[in-house]
Formats: structure tokens, C-alpha cells, sequence
């Protein structure tokens, strides 16, 4: 494994909240941190970098006064999450951002992402690159980047086809950075499978829409708890991107779940859409870990559960142990 052991010394829990367009804000991310889960911010959420720049300065200033208060207190580091395709400009201007407030990981997502990872580099962070398969891996890793966000089968906002079963263990073989493991993870059974199939952290991104603090519609959250995997459509249609939609919010904006405009070009876009109809402001996506979503609690009562399941599995000894152990107690 080779996650930063000083980061692995502020978790309670080997887990990123994942950074959520229109879902994640301040509230969401301190309250993960506070939890001592890896807490991941959009820069897109913020209109802009003044506002962008309060929010960092916000949430610093909440897990500084709740250190000083517990002093003994696991917190986790903010990641933020940029796109690779920036003007030079902003990018500098958010890169001395970042440094400035300390921020150690930068998730980048799309593209090529060599020239946000030497800016990063300059000012001593890390980047953890969204990839969907071993190709994307493969450029990624050739970019120099410090971190693999690895998105298998079932994953919501962007997500691959992959089974993790494959695709975790085949770049631990090739790769000897950050692995994160992404899409499906709801509990803290599977946050300790991701490390068993040889990934650093998991990565969670539904489950945490499902939370009091996260920025999503009460109707979005309602729809996580009361449907299942079987409600959500895989496609490339509504976003440009292959990801998994909740089937009933596409039905709520009028369009047919299976007969969807298809897209004008390549990339993420949605200009084929109706107007006031847009990708994860009315039409929803959502993990197949949406199974094992049943209500909406605060981040800390959810980060409690998922450390106690977490906790539980590693201690949970195999089958084959457990029967053998059965054997030595009769003979």
C-alpha cells in the first residue's frame, strides 16, 4: 500500500466522501473531515474563486476550532476536485489557492492531466486522477499522477464497466501509487474489501448524497432510500458520459427513460436536452450501492456506522478458519 502515511494517520476510516457536482458544499466536506474521512470539494460548485476561496477559509476554520476543542481528534484533509482542462491563468490562480490553504490532494477528472499534475507537483500536493479502465490507468499513470480514483461497474456520476474483483488487483500489479477503489461502496464491509483486493481507500459518493448535510433535494434523497439498482439506467445519453440514472428522474422532467435524445458531439455536454433539463440538477444519478441505502443520517452518525462495520470485518475471520477452528474445539 502506499498511501501518505501522515494522511493515513487522520482517518478514522480508509475512505474519500467523494466531491459531488450540485451535492457537495462547506457543510458536507467539514463534517467528513471532522470525521476523519477524507473529505472531497468541487471547484465547480463555487460560482467563483472568491467564493470558492470562503469556502476553503470556512471549513479550515470549523476543523482548526474542533482540533483545538479535540485535541486527540482524527481529521481528515480536504481534496479538492478540479477538471484537467483549465485556462492557464485560473489555473495558476486556483493552484496558489490551494497552496495557501494547505490543501494536500487534488482529484482531477477528464482529459489529460500532466499539466495540473506538475502544477500540483509545484507547490508539493498530490493528484488523484478518475479513470474508468486500464487505458485511461495507463495514461494517467504515464502523467505522473500520485493517486488512481478507480471506478468499476456500479459507480454513479461517471461510471465504468469493470468489475472491481478485476480491475483493483491488475493495477496494484502495474502501479505502486494511491488506489481508491469507487462505485458501489455503502458500507464499511466493502470499504474493507477495497483493501483486501489491494486498493488504499474507497471511495463513496452516493451514500453520502444520503446524508442531512449533504446539498442535494430532499426529493433526491427521498429516491435513494425508497429505490433500488433495478431503477437506475446505465447510459451515455444524458450527460455525454456513460453513468447510472435514476430512472424516475427522468421520468419527472418528461422525457422517456428508454428513448432518450442522443447527444450533439463527444465529450460531457448537454445541450440535446429540453431546456431547464440538466444533468444532476433535475435528472439524478445514483450507485448501484443505492441497495444498501435506507435512510438519511448526519455524516458523523454514518461515519460511526460505516468505522463499527469496518471494525467488524476485519476482525470477521474466514469460513475456512471458521471451520477449522470448529474441528480443533471437538478434537
Amino acid at each position: 500500500m502506499s498511501l501518505d502515511p501522515k494522511i493515513r494517520a487522520s482517518l478514522t476510516l480508509p475512505a474519500i466522501c467523494a466531491p459531488m457536482f450540485l451535492v457537495t458544499g462547506p457543510a458536507l466536506v467539514r463534517e467528513a473531515c471532522k470525521a476523519g474521512v477524507i473529505g472531497g470539494l468541487p471547484r465547480q460548485n463555487a460560482r467563483s474563486l472568491e467564493e470558492f476561496e470562503a469556502w476553503l477559509a470556512e471549513i479550515t476554520q470549523a476543523l482548526d476550532a474542533h482540533r483545538q476543542a479535540h485535541p486527540a481528534a482524527r481529521i481528515a484533509p480536504i481534496a479538492v476536485n478540479y477538471p484537467t482542462r483549465m485556462p492557464p491563468d485560473e489555473l495558476a490562480a486556483n493552484m496558489a489557492l490551494c497552496a495557501r490553504y494547505g490543501v494536500e490532494i487534488i482529484i482531477s477528472v477528464g482529459g489529460d492531466p500532466t499539466e495540473l499534475i506538475q502544477r500540483v507537483h509545484d507547490f508539493g500536493g498530490k493528484v488523484f486522477h478518475d479513470v474508468t479502465s486500464l487505458r485511461f490507468a495507463e495514461k494517467a499513470i504515464a502523467a505522473g499522477a500520485d493517486g488512481l480514483n478507480c471506478i468499476g461497474a456500479g459507480g454513479g456520476g461517471h461510471s465504468g464497466t469493470i468489475s472491481h474483483l478485476a480491475l483493483i488487483p491488475r493495477l496494484r500489479a502495474i502501479y505502486d501509487g494511491t488506489l481508491v477503489m469507487a462505485g458501489a461502496v455503502s458500507t464499511g464491509a466493502v470499504i474493507r474489501a477495497a483493501e483486501v483486493l489491494g486498493a488504499d481507500l474507497a471511495y463513496l459518493g452516493t451514500r453520502f448524497i444520503a446524508t442531512q448535510e449533504a446539498d442535494a433535494p430532499d426529493e433526491y434523497k427521498q429516491l435513494l432510500v425508497s429505490q433500488t439498482s433495478t431503477d437506475l439506467a446505465y447510459t451515455g445519453d444524458i450527460a455525454g458520459v456513460p453513468a447510472n440514472w435514476m430512472v424516475e428522474s427522468i421520468r419527472r422532467v418528461g422525457l422517456d427513460p428508454d428513448n432518450l435524445p442522443t447527444p450533439l458531439g463527444r465529450g460531457m455536454r448537454h445541450d440535446h436536452l429540453p431546456p431547464g433539463v440538466t444533468p444532476w440538477r433535475n435528472l439524478w444519478s445514483a450507485g448501484q450501492g443505492i441497495d444498501l441505502i435506507d435512510d438519511i443520517p448526519s455524516v458523523s452518525a454514518l461515519v460511526a456506522r460505516l468505522r463499527a462495520e469496518y471494525v467488524a470485518a476485519c476482525r470477521t475471520p474466514s469460513l475456512i478458519d471458521q471451520a477449522l477452528e470448529a474441528q480443533g474445539a471437538v478434537a
